[in-house]
């Protein structure tokens, strides 16, 4: 009498969802700014068959310190069109002048606020919770993968397990701890983003992407090479 092996347990349909301003500040001092998403998200979510990766993000303004800034992310944001079952979901990206209080003023008659570039990104924590909540609506996954190290999502995240029965899955986009709060809603999955992974999970430059051919953007420095090659 032989018996029959047990039948592989079936891997969970995963969206993972991304802050993607959260995940650049990661990324800005490094060389890994070419990241293919798809390939990481293989890496750290191997027991894992990815559904979807929701990518929210805002278009950046041109800033006189920093030119050709709008060029690079829309190079990038053409590469990543290209990563099967990845969507993209903009905010807005607000520049303004504003005045700000000094930590320590001057002596009157000297004033204590200072006129200021004020940068920041509007929308992708509505985008992410909205389109977390609508997917576990829809039925679209088992399991919902947090990128993101942002508390303003504790509540959506929280509600995916108790309300949907969802898994949860918390990436913090730092190699470090994640937020607490984020921690406080028990999520099942946790995973840390290192630069191991980050290193083999760059783009090709060039890309090839329909009759596009892309580059990684000159001022973003080529990753090290593995050692041995």
């Amino acid at each position: 009498m032989t018996t029959s092996e047990p039948e592989p347990k079936p891997r969970p349909r995963t969206i993972v969802y991304v802050d993607g301003f959260n995940l650049y500040y990661r990324l800005r001092k490094t060389p890994f700014k070419w990241l293919d998403l798809g390939a990481m998200f293989r890496g750290l979510l191997h027991d894992h068959d990815i559904v979807g990766i929701r990518y929210c993000t805002a278009r950046v303004k041109e800033l006189p310190d920093n030119p050709g800034v709008a060029a690079r992310q829309e190079a990038y944001l053409a590469a990543l069109r290209s990563v099967p079952g990845l969507s993209i979901h903009y905010g807005k990206f607000r520049a303004d002048k504003k005045y700000a209080r000094l930590v320590n003023p001057p002596p009157p008659p000297d004033p204590p606020t200072v006129l200021v570039h004020k940068f920041e990104e509007k929308g992708s924590d509505v985008n992410l919770a909205t389109l977390m909540l609508v997917d576990a609506f829809d039925q679209a996954c088992d399991a919902s993968v947090l990128v993101s190290n942002d508390s303003d999502l504790v509540l959506p995240l929280s509600l995916l397990g108790s309300r949907f029965g969802q898994t949860i899955g918390l990436v913090n986009p730092w190699d470090a701890p994640p937020n607490r709060e984020l921690l406080a809603t028990r999520p099942t999955i946790i995973r840390r983003i290192r630069d191991g992974l980050l290193a083999a999970s760059q783009f090709d430059s060039p890309l090839i992407v329909g009759n596009r051919t892309l580059h990684r953007p000159a001022a973003w420095p080529a990753p090290p090479r593995p050692v041995g090659t």
